[in-house]
């Protein structure tokens, strides 16, 4: 399998898999597409401006630069104010002799993170850089947080330090979303750290510390991110996903986007891997813009809600042919078909009433 993986990518070697990645894996399941593309650590980047479909989203070099100056503010001085901070919203006393221990300092991380993670004390710590790990369509992968996770009280709060600011106690809800289904990612994977070393997965908390920039300063502000919700929603879609095995099945033989290959010829591989395109895509997927190309005339270019609403009629050219009652629906789209032609009624009404 692993030489089947390493002929789809083109032989490089494999892009890692991190909390965003994961998270918008399973924000779209049913696209075989990525599933296949992030099992093999394809370089979606890279493929995406082969194709000529460049990725639009991602940080500025500005922005980034701008970020790591503030993450190394709030852990400055052994992560004395990220402490100082997760203690107050926490409503805790700020505890003395708190450790910091830094598990991305040494080659051994896996096992460095799993016996610090979950060794028995349980004294105020603050854990820099775990080394995690979680099943994703029956692959372990390892995810490399840039984070922090709090022991405090005897339970764990996982700490996600971000550049984005906080304006009038207001910060921006799509990127405020972004980051709770990444963190409920990160509390999953240490849940199931300490349940395989048969400790409580419940010692960690389903409340994430969220520390952001207030207003226009680099002063940090923690807030407290509630993610039961994405944790529901995450491991049911983990649960969906087909295993890699089962994914290579349904892929030709000799398929590869390697980006050193033609663009035509990578283009006509991509089309033989069924995609599951929704404009949702757009903010999450390298890929997006080449299969939004690829989804002209397509109902799911026009978003989850009316491909369903539509009864898995794929097609606009369809939609129209059975709104107008010129071509008969096959048994399955028999409802969508009644439910167009009433809409199409409607419609023509509302027409001859202003004409009128």
């Amino acid at each position: 399998m692993e030489e089947r993986l390493a002929q789809i990518r083109g032989g490089g070697p494999p892009r890692r898999h991190n909390a965003r990645t994961i998270a918008a894996l399973t924000g779209n399941p049913g696209c075989t597409r990525r599933a296949v593309l992030d099992s093999a650590g394809a370089d979606k980047p890279a493929l995406a401006e082969r194709l000529g479909f460049p990725a639009r989203f991602g940080q500025s070099r500005f922005a980034i630069t701008r970020g790591n100056a503030f993450e190394a503010q709030v852990k400055a001085d052994g992560g004395a104010e990220l402490l100082r901070l997760v203690a107050e919203r926490l409503g805790v006393p700020v505890p003395e002799g708190a450790t910091w221990t830094d598990l991305g300092a040494d080659d051994d991380r896996p096992e460095r993170s799993r016996a610090a993670l979950t060794a028995s004390g349980d004294g105020p710590a603050l854990f820099d850089h775990p080394l995690l790990g979680l099943d994703v369509a029956g692959t372990r992968v390892h995810l490399e947080p840039d984070l922090v996770a709090a022991r405090l009280a005897g339970r764990f709060h996982v700490v996600e330090i971000k550049s984005f600011p906080v304006i009038d106690g207001q910060a921006d809800p799509g990127k405020v979303a972004a980051a709770a289904i990444q963190s409920a990612v990160y509390v999953l994977a240490l849940r199931e750290l300490l349940a395989a070393e048969g400790r409580d997965p419940e010692l960690v908390s389903h409340e994430v510390v969220l520390v952001c920039p207030r207003d226009f300063a680099n002063q940090p502000l923690a807030s407290l991110l509630d993610v039961r919700r994405q944790l529901l929603v995450l491991r049911r879609q983990l649960a969906r996903m087909a295993r890699v095995e089962d994914l290579l099945a349904v892929v030709p033989a000799g398929f590869t986007v390697d980006p050193a290959a033609d663009p035509a010829t990578l283009a006509a591989a991509l089309h033989e891997v069924p995609a599951r395109y929704a404009p949702d895509c757009l903010a999450a997927c390298e890929l997006a813009y080449f299969c939004r190309h690829e989804a002209r005339g397509q109902t799911g270019a026009l978003g989850r809600p009316v491909r369903e609403a539509l009864g898995g009629v794929e097609e606009v050219a369809d939609v129209l042919a059975l709104a107008e009652g010129s071509a008969a629906p096959e048994p399955e789209q028999a409802e969508a078909a009644a439910l167009l032609r009433a809409a199409a009624r409607l419609r023509a009404d509302a027409l001859a009433g202003q004409t009128a």
